[in-house]
């Protein structure tokens, strides 16, 4: 009997070692699926921060891109710009030549009549001689009238061209002084529109363009327009566009020109880009306030005309020393270019000078 119990607790001993065992490896089970499934988790945990900082530097470069997109075609708009600038000044040149031809074509004439003239007076001269001599000298008294009416006849026909070309000069002056006198009376009415609204502008007496200060339109190094700024062209440019666009002067006005100018503090194509900026935002924003000084007619009638441009730091503004003056070179000039402006100035020029010579 005593046999047969410690048989039996043997068993019930093994049996209890090999559940501990199993519980042990159990556990440990546990535990290896518990620290998998933690890596997995961080794997996949920076798989996700790898493919979002992927997706990151791709919208990164995408805008780039863009960015770059953006100043190709800007410098393609400035180039488009310089070239219609060069056609244009090629044009006035050609003018300018065919002006200069005519001039001499009429100096030509003029000596041409002058040499006639005093051929005339001497053949008159001989033909009073010739009456007093004998008849036989008669035949060679009539051969010289005949030569006499040949170069009446040309005399005749060069003071008819000089009529001409006199008749053609008169109608260009004409022209001119009709230039001249509605850019007069335009400066004049801007100047007396800006003083009934008590608006203190210097208006340039010979191109009527006005000049305002980036330094208070913008901040520095900025084109994006200030409080103060949107003040101040609220005031201005309406009174300044009213005029130009009014029914006593709009059919003359080809243009209402905006010009950004930088100083000379960095690079040209920098300060090209934010002089161009500058003057966008200028007209950006005359448009936008246009509807409430200006109906609907008179608003198409400024988006065709407005132009603006970029200027960089051309045409600095000096003081009495020579030296650059950086605040009154950082500007924004607003004016207006007349039809045929710049070849009625090529005119009064070349007249004037025609004038003196004579």
């Amino acid at each position: 009997m005593k046999i047969v119990n410690r048989r039996r607790m043997n068993d019930e001993g093994s049996h209890n070692i090999w559940r501990s065992y199993s519980d042990m490896m159990s556990g440990l089970l546990l535990l290896f699926v518990l620290i998998m499934a933690v890596c997995l988790m961080q794997a996949q945990k920076n798989y996700n921060e790898k493919l979002a900082e992927q997706a990151s530097r791709l919208q990164t470069q995408d805008e780039l891109d863009r960015t770059q997109e953006a100043l190709s075609q800007r410098e393609s708009e400035v180039e488009a710009q310089s070239l219609t600038l060069t056609d244009l000044q090629k044009a006035l040149e050609a003018q300018a030549l065919t002006l200069s031809t005519k001039e001499s074509e009429l100096d030509a004439s003029q000596h041409t009549l002058s040499d006639a003239q005093k051929t005339l007076a001497d053949q008159q001269k001989q033909l009073e001689d010739q009456q007093a001599l004998v008849a036989d000298q008669q035949s060679l008294l009539a051969q010289q009238e005949s030569e006499l009416e040949v170069r009446d006849a040309a005399l005749v026909a060069s003071q008819q061209k000089l009529d001409e070309q006199t008749r053609l000069m008169n109608e260009q002056q004409e022209k001119i002084d009709q230039i001249i006198g509605v850019k007069a009376a335009l400066i004049e009415s801007l100047n007396q529109e800006f003083s009934a609204n008590q608006i203190n502008v210097n208006i340039d007496a010979q191109t009527g363009a006005i000049v305002l200060d980036s330094n208070v339109l913008f901040a520095l190094r900025e084109s994006e327009l200030t409080e103060e700024g949107q003040r101040i062209l609220y005031q201005v440019l309406p009174v300044y566009c009213e005029v130009l666009l009014s029914d006593e002067y709009a059919d003359y006005v080809a243009e209402v020109i905006i010009d950004g100018y930088t100083d000379s503090t960095g690079d040209y194509f920098s300060n090209l880009q934010l002089s161009q900026n500058r003057a966008l935002a200028v007209a950006a924003y005359l448009l936008t306030i246009s509807g409430s000084f200006l109906d609907e007619t008179t608003q198409t009638s400024l988006q065709e005309k407005l132009t603006a441009n970029g200027r960089s730091e051309s045409n600095l503004i000096l003081d009495e020393n020579g030296n650059e003056n950086s605040d009154a070179s950082r500007r924004v000039e607003v004016k207006f270019r007349l039809k045929d402006d710049e070849m009625i100035q090529e005119l009064s020029q070349i007249l004037a000078g025609a004038g003196t010579a004579g």
